[in-house]
């Protein structure tokens, strides 16, 4: 039986194995921030109505600029998009017919999307005796022989980010090669902003840097996101996105998001003391644990699969691990929620048998 590949919706995981959900659910499966939209976006939202009868700007106006100031980069440089999942479709459209790597476990829309275009995958899988750390030597062993490289950098599941040297290694490798490398960011702002490849780009024409506004700001039902390139690969993506791809609500939301300096420090905060509580919890309890730098961990328990139906009896969803490649079923990922809520699980998890 196959689980639904993405966190969140968890009502589709209960049909899916054919239990009847609980009348309270806690969802640890998605990754938003727990403290949800800036309380400004909240205050604007009546404003907001008056957009409902007038046409967006095409190329995502007022967000557009607001990711080029924040970023210190032209607006030639960004591109915005209906959440990062519709960039992820556009750019993938650029490897047509030609070869990328993929390093796994990663977030399966790379594939998916690659796929849909009829792209051969190379696959290296990050070993897990290893802590899942970026295989570089195999990277750059096979980098000369594909157009594209994919890297999430914090990685989705396990939320580790490569040492920058090992990045740089391999970023450079690959521009002398001729591949591009494709760089998921969707999780850096959860970490420090300064550990994001943008301010590198003008080094590496090569390198394409993708964002989500979905999880730091809890946005994910207005879908948001954007690209940060050298400009060729900006315009070349314009020239297959369609007309109006950024909805005038989202575009005005993302503006003013960006500007919420105390908020997304807060955020940056709650995630790391939340995920050092958690971590120690979890090896206590002696499970295997991802070193995470995001706003989730992944965590191998003594019998993963009895553990994530237990807990989904209790209301509690965890993300799965059956769709990440050596991952493969035995590790589970959760997101950091609110303390009460994470308080809440462990005293879930703490008088399970099979933790």
């Amino acid at each position: 039986m196959q689980l639904p590949e993405h966190g969140a919706n968890p009502r589709h995981v209960y049909e899916k194995l054919g239990m009847a959900p609980p009348s309270r659910i806690l969802d640890f499966s998605e990754n938003c921030n727990p403290a949800g939209p800036p309380r400004a976006v909240i205050e604007m939202w009546p404003d907001l109505l008056a957009r409902l009868n007038t046409y967006p700007d095409p190329s995502g106006e007022p967000f557009l600029s607001k990711a080029a100031d924040y970023h210190g980069v032209s607006k030639a440089s960004v591109f915005a998009g209906n959440g990062a999942a519709e960039i992820l479709s556009l750019i993938a459209d650029r490897y047509r017919g030609r070869r990328a790597i993929v390093v796994h476990p990663t977030f399966s829309e790379y594939e998916a999307t690659l796929r849909a275009k009829g792209v051969e995958i190379e696959r290296i899988i990050a070993s897990e005796a290893d802590g899942f750390r970026l295989p570089v030597e195999e990277v750059l062993e096979k980098v000369s022989t594909v157009s594209v490289l994919y890297l999430c950098t914090p990685n989705n599941p396990t939320g580790i980010m490569p040492e920058r040297e090992d990045l740089l290694t391999v970023i450079r490798k690959a521009g002398e090669v001729g591949c591009e490398v494709v760089l998921d960011e969707a999780f850096i702002d959860f970490i420090d902003e300064s550990m994001s490849f943008i301010p590198e780009l003008n080094e590496f024409p090569h390198v394409i840097v993708v964002r989500s506004m979905t999880k730091m700001y809890a946005i994910p039902g207005i879908r948001l996101g954007y690209a940060v390139a050298h400009p060729d690969i900006i315009a070349s993506l314009k020239t297959t996105a369609p007309h109006w791809n950024v909805n005038g609500m989202a575009a005005a939301i993302g503006a003013v998001c960006l500007g919420q300096d105390a908020y997304r420090e807060a955020a940056i905060r709650h995630a790391r003391t939340e995920r050092e509580k958690m971590t120690a919890f979890l090896k206590e309890y002696g499970c295997t644990v991802t070193e995470s730098a995001a706003n989730f961990l992944s965590f191998k328990p003594e019998d993963t699969g009895k553990l994530y139906k237990e807990m989904l009896a209790r209301g509690i969803v965890l993300r799965h691990s059956e769709n990440f490649l050596g991952m493969d079923g035995r590790w589970l990922r959760i997101g950091m929620k609110s303390e009460a809520e994470m308080e809440e699980v462990r005293a879930e998890l703490s008088v399970s048998r099979y933790l």
